[in-house]
């Protein structure tokens, strides 16, 4: 099960709770794959992620699908500082990345590509909450992670270098194969036909093309290929600086 994490906060003035997420704005699925348009030569990519801020916190939801736990309290001017932290975070890093690509799942294990989801943001955020002076409390928190194991991944190039008008057309077309079982599916049969393609392309040929900040990139994958792994980690400690 693929967990989602974010940062609920309460006004101890007015009694109001609010949510602060960082989601992709197309949904997961269109975050991690492209859509292939018959009118288009390169994928079409809705990667975007942003945060969001709302009021209200689903309780009900996120006590009985994860954990809701008080983890600090904060000062008005601290959560302005960071609301203005968000906002430059918001411009920033804007594009959704579901995969950490590794060497193997040992410890110390060399990161080829780092995830930009969901957990990054709240832990960025608890970061540079520790950095204004928050004191969090003694406990860890859980996260998922998804990865991708691979030998030294391959440079392919940009969209344009690729896709474009002098691109390189067979490497066009595999991109474009690899992608094509993961679109929405009509049936059934084609789900099926579509789970078996991808079985042969990751695990028996041990290809994944992965698209990130822009570029393509090869990916000789290696056992065990993917895994989801729910990790505890400490909340950070004030920065002695704010006191």
């Amino acid at each position: 099960k693929i967990m989602h994490d974010a940062i609920g906060f309460r006004s101890t003035l007015t009694g109001k709770n609010f949510t602060m997420e960082w989601y992709e704005l197309f949904q997961l699925g269109n975050c991690t794959f492209p859509h292939l348009r018959p009118e288009m030569n390169a994928p079409f990519w809705c990667n975007q992620g942003a945060a969001c801020f709302f009021e209200g916190i689903d309780d009900i939801h996120w006590k009985e699908n994860g954990t809701l736990v008080l983890v600090a309290t904060i000062s008005g001017n601290t959560f302005n500082e960071m609301a203005k932290w968000v906002k430059q975070d918001n411009e920033t890093g804007i594009y959704y990345e579901t995969w950490t690509v590794q060497a193997s799942p040992e410890r110390g294990a060399e990161t080829w590509f780092e995830s930009y989801d969901c957990s990054k943001f709240v832990l960025r955020t608890y970061k540079k909450l520790a950095e204004l002076g928050a004191e969090f409390k003694k406990i860890e928190t859980n996260y998922t992670r998804i990865f991708l194991y691979s030998g030294e991944p391959t440079y392919l190039g940009n969209e344009t270098s690729v896709f474009g008008p002098t691109g390189n057309k067979t490497l066009a077309l595999a991109i474009k194969k690899f992608y094509y079982p993961f679109k929405p599916h009509s049936s059934t049969k084609e789900f099926l036909f579509s789970i078996l393609q991808i079985f042969d392309a990751v695990i028996v040929h041990r290809e994944f093309y992965l698209f990130y900040n822009f570029e393509y990139w090869l990916l000789p994958m290696k056992f065990p290929f993917i895994k989801i792994t729910y990790e505890e980690i400490p909340l950070p400690n004030r920065n002695k600086t704010h006191s």
